[in-house]
Formats: structure tokens, C-alpha cells, sequence
């Protein structure tokens, strides 16, 4: 249901007089010293150029929304500066005048008491480009609070705590009191003025950049490759909106030695598309980048299957069935895999005999089994690689490399259980992938290599039929072979894409807006028949 603004007592009075009272009233608080009657002076403003906002009189609706925005807005800043930090539905006491907060439509994730602050007041970092905001009336706000542990839903938002849009505006009950509004503008995007339906402001980049800005990801990824176990803490799926059973998700998934705050630019322009927004939502992955290929997805299927469990138990949502996936170098990889039917391809290329025939615990072996053996994940329907070395990287094999490979530490119980299931069944493991392993390791830069034998073979794996593939990738100027300066397009260009863009840029293409225009060109395509698999 649209909120609505019925400003009572309009109809006893004039535009005319509503808005010239409106003006007193705020020349009034320009000239009072006191905070609490300054304030009561602004709200009363607020409320008689709402009045005259909700008026028949056309000539009068610009005046009269500009002005109740601005007394609006002076009362918000002495409630956010002298009220509690924690806000609730309740009565405020101003100078003797009271005012009833009201929440109407708020985001559902938004439980209990949540601290509030002004949208415009919220710096944009320059890696996420452009605040997309929409004027209208009322103030744009962000509402925060910390991560929930109450609810199953609560594993699901970002560590950093819940940021999400809200308006707030000033209108009047039934009895001529005045109350202070607030929803959820994205959710309820129009307000009713009298008997007209006007835009409600909004930002939709300043709840993002509150969360981009207390984040500590980009440190914890980098110090992840040479052992930190902070981002093992981390790792999972993480909503940045309210969940929402018939949009598609788009699911991003960064490179090596990254963090979903790659994602800034992509995920601001996402948001600041109302035709995208309405078809889309944005999940981000946080995973530990150091260990090798095939484990990390099988660790990005288990972050899916547990947050599909929690937001779609019974598997029936429109969202489970047309699933994007997004990844950048490494990520592309994984996405590509996470398309993918291996059937014994990598298998074979790591052992002669099948998991029923290998002597180690059943644990292990299953856990090996999962690793190496894996379907299509279910829903995926469109998958789209940034400057993704899906042939492999030469650099894994360089100097870069080899010194990356000694300064990378990947150890987890997973790998645990597949160096038991291979030193009890040497006689039965590729020579070649043992003398790898004895080599080089597990680690993620390991499996990057044009010689490793297991992702040499996971090459071969492309997503299957019914998956459409949409590769980009980066070539500058002098590089030999010709590439990226990290990914070489003979490994980043995939056969059988949809389409196939080169742009001349480094690797970074997370960050060029040539590259994330063409990502949105390809969203914005019809989309293709909800998958049934």
C-alpha cells in the first residue's frame, strides 16, 4: 500500500495561508536561539507546507514540497543531534509540542531499534563513481544497526551490520497531530499528496557506502594468501538488500587475493538503474582465495546451498531458478566450474581408480569425491567472465609465480583429508599431479599454472547447454602474448560465448566503466526461459 500524507486541515485553509504560515514559521526558527523552539518552529513549518503541498492548488505544489523538505530537514538534524542514536516507533517532546515517529513500510530487515543518519552527509568513495540519488519529497536517510543473531536470516547480511534506505517526511494524523514518517523508498517509491501520487527522494549509493566504508575486507583478502585465517571467519553469502523471491540474484564472485569490495562500481551502477534494480538483486561471496580451484567451488556451493536453505526452504521462488554469476579473474574460473558438468574429465586426470576403490577414511573419501566430482549448479542460467584465466595464467608459471607459490599458504581441513586420501592410495594418483603437489603445493596460484594436470584438465569444462556465456577481457598495447599483462585472451576468450568483448585495459576490470558498461548491456538483455533443472 502507498504511504500517504493526508495533511489534515487542508481543506480548512488555503494554499495560499498554509504556505505563508509555513514561511513564518521557519523565518521564525532562523531567529531562535533556542535548539528546542527552533525546532519546534521548523516542524511546525513542515506541517503547514505539507498542507499546502496536499492543496488542489498546482501553482503552489513546488513551493510548498521545497519548503517542507528544507524544515524537514533542519528538524531532522536537531533530532539526529539531541534525540537518542537508537530509533524506534514513539513520541518525541519538543518545547511542549509532540511528535509521534512513525514506520510505514520499512525493509523487513530492519528489526527493533536502528541508529539514522543524513544521505547526503555519507562521502561516496571514488572507486564506486557516482551517487545515484532521486530528489522528491521528504530526506533521504540511511538507517543502520549492527548485524542480528536472533533469526536464520541474520547469517545471510554483511559482518559490518544492516545499511538500508529510508525516507523520512512530515505530514499530519487524523486530529491535525503531526507525525514523522519513515519508509523504505525503494519498496514504496511514491507518496500521496492529497489526491497526488509525487516521487519520494531517495540515495541509493549512501547505504552502500556506509557498509563500503567500515568494511576491512580488502586488508583480511590480501593477508588471507600467506596465512591469515581472519576472512575463513568471513567467508559465506552476504544480501545487500532486502531478499526478494522473484527478482534474479546476481551472484559476484572476486580474483585472487580480492574481496566483494571489488564489486563497488558494479554493484553502484546496478542499484542506480531502476530497470536493473527492478529485474535484480545483488549478492556478494567472500571466499578464501589461497586455496585451489576446484575447492573453492565446492566452498562457493556450499555458501549457496546454505543461504537457498534459509531464504527458500520448500525451492520453489522464481529467484532459485534464474541465478547470474559474475566473476573476475579467479572468480570467472569459479563460475565458469560452478556451470559446469564434470563428469570424470577431472577425475581421471588425479586418479585411475573411482572413490568406491580408494582405501582411506569414508569421510575423506567422500570429501575428495565432492571435490573433484560435481553438476551444474542448480539455476544458473547466465554466467559472465571478467578477465578470467580459464586456460590458466603463464605468470602462475614465472618468477611472479613461483615466489607467489612460496608466500601463499593454503591449509585447510580439506585439503587435510586429500593429502590423506593420496598418501594412502599413491599407487592409484597421476605421477604427474603428485610430483605437482610435491612441487608447488595446493594452493590457488598452483591450479592458475598452464601445467598443472587437474585444471589442465578442468579446461575442458565449459557451462553446459542452457547456460549462456558472456566473456570480456583486457588487451594492452605491446603485450606479448597478447593480454591483460596477467591473463593472456588465449586463456580469457572462451569458444561458444554469446559474445566476446575486448577492451584495451589492464586486468582490473572491475574498476573500467567500458567493461561494466558492457556487463549492464548484457543484463539488460530479454531474459531467457526460467530454467526447470
Amino acid at each position: 500500500m502507498r504511504p500517504s500524507a493526508p495533511a489534515a486541515g487542508a481543506a480548512k485553509i488555503t494554499s495560499a495561508s498554509a504556505l505563508a504560515s509555513a514561511r513564518r514559521h521557519a523565518q521564525d526558527a532562523e531567529h531562535e536561539p533556542r535548539a528546542e523552539r527552533a525546532a519546534r518552529s521548523w516542524l511546525a513549518c513542515a506541517v503547514s507546507a505539507g498542507q499546502a503541498a496536499a492543496s488542489e492548488d498546482a501553482g503552489a505544489w513546488a513551493a510548498a514540497e521545497a519548503l517542507a523538505n528544507r524544515c524537514t530537514g533542519k528538524l531532522l538534524d536537531f533530532l539526529l543531534a539531541y534525540e537518542p542514536p537508537r530509533w524506534t516507533p514513539g513520541v518525541f517532546d519538543i518545547a511542549g509540542t509532540s511528535l509521534q515517529v512513525v514506520f510505514s513500510g520499512m525493509p523487513t530487515s530492519l528489526e527493533g531499534a536502528f541508529a539514522l543518519e543524513r544521505a547526503g552527509s555519507i562521502t561516496i568513495p571514488s572507486v564506486m563513481g557516482q551517487r545515484y540519488a532521486t530528489e522528491g519529497f521528504g530526506i533521504a536517510l540511511v538507517a543502520m544497526q549492527p548485524r542480528c543473531t536472533d533469526r536464520p536470516i541474520c547469517t545471510l547480511f554483511p559482518p559490518e551490520g544492516v545499511a538500508r534506505s529510508v525516507t523520512a517526511w512530515i505530514d499530519s494524523d487524523a486530529d491535525g497531530s503531526p507525525r514523522l514518517v519513515l519508509t523504505d523508498p525503494l519498496a514504496h517509491p511514491q507518496v500521496m499528496l492529497g489526491a497526488r501520487s509525487v516521487p519520494l527522494s531517495n540515495d541509493i549509493t549512501a547505504s552502500y557506502a556506509a557498509l563500503f566504508e567500515k568494511s576491512r575486507l580488502n586488508r583480511l583478502a590480501i593477508w588471507n594468501l600467506v596465512g591469515g585465517k581472519q576472512i575463513g571467519h568471513r567467508q559465506g553469502l552476504y544480501l545487500l538488500e532486502d531478499y526478494d523471491p522473484e527478482k534474479t540474484p546476481i551472484i559476484m564472485l572476486h580474483g585472487l587475493g580480492g574481496s566483494p569490495l571489488v564489486w563497488a562500481r558494479l554493484t553502484n551502477r546496478v542499484f542506480g538503474s531502476p530497470e536493473l534494480r527492478a529485474r535484480y538483486q545483488v549478492w556478494h561471496v567472500v571466499y578464501q582465495t589461497n586455496s585451489p580451484v576446484l575447492l573453492n567451488r565446492l566452498r562457493v556451493q556450499h555458501f549457496l546451498d546454505r543461504g537457498w536453505s534459509v531464504l527458500d526452504p520448500q525451492g520453489t521462488s522464481l529467484a532459485r531458478r534464474d541465478v547470474v554469476l559474475i566473476g573476475h579473474s579467479m572468480g570467472g574460473v569459479v563460475s565458469r566450474l560452478l556451470a559446469s558438468d564434470s563428469r570424470e574429465v577431472v577425475w581421471k586426470a588425479a586418479f585411475d581408480e573411482p572413490p568406491s576403490a580408494l582405501v582411506a577414511a569414508p569421510d575423506d573419501i567422500a570429501l575428495v569425491d565432492s571435490i573433484f566430482h560435481f553438476k551444474p549448479y542448480p539455476g544458473v542460467s547466465r554466467a559472465i567472465f571478467l578477465a578470467s584465466p580459464h586456460m590458466g595464467s603463464p605468470l602462475a608459471d614465472h618468477f611472479w609465480g613461483r615466489l607467489a607459490r612460496r608466500l601463499v599458504d593454503a591449509h585447510s581441513s580439506e585439503l587435510d583429508a586429500l593429502v590423506r586420501v593420496v598418501d594412502a592410495n599413491r599407487a592409484h594418483v597421476s605421477p604427474i599431479l603428485l610430483d605437482s603437489y610435491r612441487t608447488d603445493g595446493l594452493s590457488s596460484v598452483n591450479t592458475l599454472g598452464l601445467r598443472q594436470p587437474v585444471s589442465l584438465a578442468s579446461h575442458a569444462l565449459m557451462p553446459v547447454p542452457g547456460v549462456r556465456y558472456d566473456t570480456i577481457a583486457g588487451s594492452l598495447p605491446g603485450e606479448d602474448p597478447p593480454g591483460d599483462g596477467v591473463v593472456p585472451l588465449s586463456s580469457a576468450v572462451l569458444a561458444g560465448a554469446a559474445s566476446t568483448t575486448i577492451i584495451p585495459a589492464g586486468h582490473r576490470l572491475y574498476r573500467n566503466d567500458e567493461a561494466l558498461t558492457r556487463v549492464l548491456e548484457i543484463l539488460r538483455e530479454p531474459q531467457a526461459p526460467v530454467s526447470t533443472r
